[in-house]
């Protein structure tokens, strides 16, 4: 009887070891950056930006809670903070550009605030890295590094067009002759690069572009910009 479950021991042990060694290995985790953001008085005074290698992402932040009728207290049903939540999608140049920044930076390993003295508050910024090459972060107001500005300002230019794209659809459905405005506003931040990576508001513009109530100048606007990354109706 020992003997036999002695056998049966061994064999099992044996048909476990070899339906490890034959299993799909899991899949690593994939390299993320985030860009955190907090800064009192803004319309979206906190947000968190997290970009994977694939491109793949998260836009997430609250909005300020807000009283009255002014305009920002109009694009929520209530006056208390709004949190946001939003896929996004980078194109693979710029996810391949913020990645090599982030491995040249030692992963925000690094001293990223500034020396110098009486610099304005710009806002709490945090640069943080996960991989399984290493991982860091680093929190600064301003940067001398010139790396680490550029890098800064392609995710406030990323985080401008999610809120963009929030402001469009509200427009467009509560105040259509602001959109004109509006539109220009978008078009000026697109060539100053302070807005990017259009393609995750693609959706407001196209519902623009397509509403024939609406001004012909707006519709030719959003029209443009659909165009410039290549995604016009069809």
């Amino acid at each position: 009887m020992k003997l036999l479950f002695f056998m049966l021991l061994i064999a099992g042990s044996s048909a476990q070891a070899m339906a490890q060694s034959t299993a799909t290995p899991l899949q690593s985790a994939q390299s993320e950056i985030s860009f955190q953001f907090e800064r009192q008085g803004l319309a979206v005074p906190k947000f968190a930006l997290v970009l994977y290698e694939d491109g793949t992402g998260s836009y997430k932040g609250e909005t300020a809670p807000v009283s009255g009728a002014s305009y920002n207290a109009s694009l929520h049903a209530s006056s208390a903070a709004q949190p946001i939540d939003r896929p996004v999608r980078i194109s693979p140049a710029t996810t391949e550009q913020l990645f090599k920044t982030a491995r040249s930076l030692k992963y925000f390993n690094i001293p990223c605030e500034s020396k110098a003295k009486n610099i304005a508050n710009t806002g709490k910024k945090t640069l943080s890295y996960s991989g399984s090459a290493g991982r860091g972060s680093c929190v600064y107001n301003y940067s001398d590094n010139k790396d680490v500005a550029q890098i800064t300002e392609v995710f406030q230019a990323i985080a401008f067009t999610m809120d963009e794209g929030r402001r469009l659809d509200f427009m467009h459905r509560y105040d259509r002759l602001g959109l004109y405005s509006e539109m220009d506003t978008l078009r000026h931040e697109v060539e100053a690069k302070r807005a990017l990576e259009l393609g995750n508001i693609s959706t407001s513009l196209t519902s623009i572009a397509r509403d024939e109530d609406l001004m012909e100048k707006v519709r030719e606007r959003a029209l443009a910009l659909l165009n410039s990354i290549g995604e016009g109706p069809k």
